[in-house]
């Protein structure tokens, strides 16, 4: 029998343009210096069991980062703190741990949206801006190409509400983040005429279905 425990985190600055693989990695290396009892995937190439709840593009940031990891004893969420006090790395902050159902499903299967706050980092005409969602939103499909293949962006797109802080515009978006059929805001500013390295993408929010 495992124990499976879910950590909720926020990844900062620092740890802005590193990947999701490095940042399992980083993970992987903070529970063996806290000497947790992980648990180990079968077959030829054991490895930890560990899942990331949806991969977050690289330069955006995060406020709700999802992931579980197993142990093959049990072992009290105070402890866990107290053992990974000092050793995680800079960029990941812990918000959560808890201990889970070890039989739930994936946490890739149970994602079905998230939610982004785009905030603009040069002048924006909040005029044009909304004539420009508006716009979007009325297509009934907003078909693009990622990786070669093309896709209907129209579809993932689930909420879009403008807002306002320090007289400045601010995007909130919630997207689709199906396996298969996930949104990503970098797509929507483009859908948007901005480029995304203009702004700064925050995920706020990590949606799970209900077990």
């Amino acid at each position: 029998m495992n124990f499976r425990y879910r950590i909720t985190y926020t990844k900062t600055e620092s740890m802005r343009y590193t990947g999701n693989l490095d940042v399992h990695k980083a993970w992987e290396r903070t529970f063996r210096r806290a000497k947790l009892p992980l648990a180990y995937s079968q077959g030829f190439h054991p490895q930890p069991k560990i899942q990331l709840a949806c991969p977050l593009p690289l330069g955006f940031l995060s406020e709700n980062e999802i992931l579980d990891f197993y142990t093959t004893e049990e072992v009290s969420v105070e402890s866990i703190v107290k053992l990974l006090k000092g050793k995680m790395p800079d960029g990941l902050v812990i918000l959560e741990i808890k201990l889970i159902l070890e039989n739930e499903p994936a946490l890739s299967v149970q994602t079905i949206a998230t939610r982004y706050r785009i905030e603009f980092l040069d002048d924006v005409d909040e005029s044009s801006l909304s004539i420009g969602l508006n716009r979007l939103m009325n297509q009934v499909s907003l078909f693009r190409k990622r990786r070669g293949k093309e896709y209907d962006l129209r579809p993932l797109i689930k909420e879009i509400e403008l807002g306002n802080k320090d007289n400045k515009p601010i995007l909130y978006l919630i997207l689709s983040a199906l396996q298969g059929a996930t949104g990503r805001p970098d797509e929507v500013l483009l859908e948007l005429n901005f480029n995304s390295a203009a702004a700064r993408i925050t995920r706020e929010k990590t949606f799970l279905s209900a077990n």
